[in-house]
């Protein structure tokens, strides 16, 4: 999958103004962010392993250039974004972006239900459930090497503005931005569904893309730590196929997947609603106005 670049996306994410107004009268029907939640992998890294060894996990300070510096282009195709975006509070799409941003089980295994149609449970799919649950740790902890390396600011720590999710904002002073290990576990994710379901394979990637813009969305990640959160993830799934463990629990998973197809997503997910709310950050939708 091809990683478009901070000045591609900004450019088309800068034509937004069109599709906003009717965003912000929308009523609260996308899953909502209440209840138990875990912000990052760390908790998921505390509960058990991933597939990889610390060790085995790529470098992500090897992988990545350094993130934006002030004063650069680059800096200020991220801070365009972050304007533009800013009329997303309050719309289907900023309570999109905060269902997005719990990691918690069981919750989060069914981020992807409505693109890739199916349910995630531990009773009717426990192979895929469990494989979902262990990448967290491999895709988030993989970042971890250049959020210390480069210790930057998120962005709602620089503005002040009020994030999606009020109650992460304490966990996520202090974590730094870059790379986003949400966007990371997004491209894994998507990458999973696309080979479980490869007739689903196009809708997976496009919600992967679609997770990662969640954290530019809820100000709590600039959009350059989530290109470079997505870099990370492609190495991480590449790693991953390397590990036997996980190629064997991959082939059980997509038995249960072609299985779980014929029931279809949660009954009471509102697929349309979902649809609807991320056209507000659909890079084609841009490019059609």
């Amino acid at each position: 999958m091809n990683i478009p670049s901070n000045f591609a996306r900004g450019a088309t994410l800068l034509a937004l103004a069109g599709t906003l107004a009717w965003f912000a009268g929308c009523r609260d029907v996308v899953p909502s962010a209440s209840g138990p939640r875990e912000a990052t992998s760390a908790a998921a890294a505390a509960r058990g392993p991933g597939y990889l060894t610390p060790e085995e996990r790529p470098d992500s300070v090897a992988l990545l250039p350094p993130p934006p510096a002030p004063g650069s282009p680059e800096f200020a195709a991220d801070e365009a974004v972050y304007r533009k975006l800013n009329a997303l509070q309050d719309t289907m799409r900023w309570q999109l972006a905060a269902s997005d941003a719990n990691l918690k089980f069981p919750v989060a295994a069914n981020a992807f239900s409505c693109a890739v149609g199916i349910e995630v449970t531990a009773a009717t799919t426990p192979q895929l459930y469990e494989l979902l649950q262990r990448v967290v740790v491999d895709a988030g902890q993989s970042t971890y090497k250049a959020k210390e390396k480069y210790n930057r600011e998120r962005p709602f720590e620089i503005t002040g503005d009020p994030i999606c999710v009020p109650a992460d904002e304490q966990l996520l002073r202090g974590n730094a931005s870059y790379p986003s290990g949400h966007a990371s576990l997004g491209y894994v994710w998507g990458e999973v569904f696309a080979e479980l379901l490869p007739e689903r394979a196009a809708a997976a990637r496009a919600r992967a893309y679609e997770f990662g813009e969640s954290r530019v969305v809820c100000r709590v990640h600039h959009q350059s730590d989530v290109d470079a959160g997505r870099t990370v993830g492609q190495a991480v799934f590449e790693r991953l196929h390397q590990d036997p463990e996980f190629v064997a629990d991959m082939a059980a998973a997509k038995v249960e997947a072609k299985r779980a197809r014929k029931h279809g997503p949660p009954a009471g997910r509102d697929c349309p609603a979902e649809t609807a709310a991320l056209q507000a950050t659909d890079p084609a939708q841009q490019q059609r106005q």
